[in-house]
């Protein structure tokens, strides 16, 4: 099996459209090579605990809310092309995101990790609920099939909150400055929502070079 590794954000929608885009790559090979892991990256590191109003997030950040829309213009296009619908009239808040990484983390430990990402994805960007909310993720986690109870003991404490953040930095100073971030085997790294396309030739590369070497 090969290594891929994802470097991603629950709140960014190029992280939610290029797995879009991934998984429908994958589709097409059910015996595909990877081995998949999902690792923490806080587009907004800085993000109060309680969130806020994501229009002012949008407006603060893009110049008002003209900059807003032009630069999710192209969001809006890629996530049509790719499936992943977002409902952004649902979306009232913009979360901190440490807490969600967490659960992601733990999601890991029971094999569960690329189903809670896409629960997190669905919960933001199509339900808009608020993912930075306890209740919003533990009941994530028991939709799971995680222990819910136990998930929420441990969103109560400050369990793992240094190994994310410390994950999240150590991204930072490989060089990674934007999500998603894909690295095959370790060593290729590959920026950005690709489309389905490009994922089809790595994994036909990939697996020719598998049999090559049998």
């Amino acid at each position: 099996m090969v290594k891929l590794d994802i470097i991603s954000d629950p709140i960014c929608p190029w992280c939610y459209i290029g797995k879009a885009n991934l998984d429908k790559a994958l589709e097409q090979f059910p015996d595909h090579p990877f081995t998949i892991e999902w690792h923490p990256f806080q587009l907004n590191p800085d993000m109060p605990a309680e969130g806020m109003d994501r229009r002012a997030y949008l407006e603060g950040k893009f110049g008002g809310k003209d900059g807003a829309v032009k630069a999710y213009a192209p969001v809006v296009e890629h996530a049509e092309r790719s499936g992943a619908h977002i409902n952004f009239d649902a979306i009232k808040k913009t979360p901190n995101t440490i807490d969600a990484h967490r659960l992601i983390h733990w999601a890991g430990i029971e094999q569960r990790q690329s189903f809670v990402v896409d629960l997190l994805f669905k919960a933001y960007f199509v339900d808009g609920r608020d993912i930075g909310d306890h209740e919003v993720l533990a009941d994530i986690a028991d939709t799971a099939e995680m222990d819910a109870a136990m998930v929420t003991k441990l969103l109560a404490s400050d369990s793992d909150a240094d190994d994310i953040r410390k994950r999240d930095a150590h991204s930072r100073e490989m060089g990674v400055s934007s999500v998603p971030t894909f690295i095959v085997a370790q060593q290729h790294a590959v920026p950005g929502a690709q489309p389905p396309e490009m994922w089809v030739g790595v994994i036909e590369d990939i697996m020719k070079q598998i049999e090559a070497a049998e």
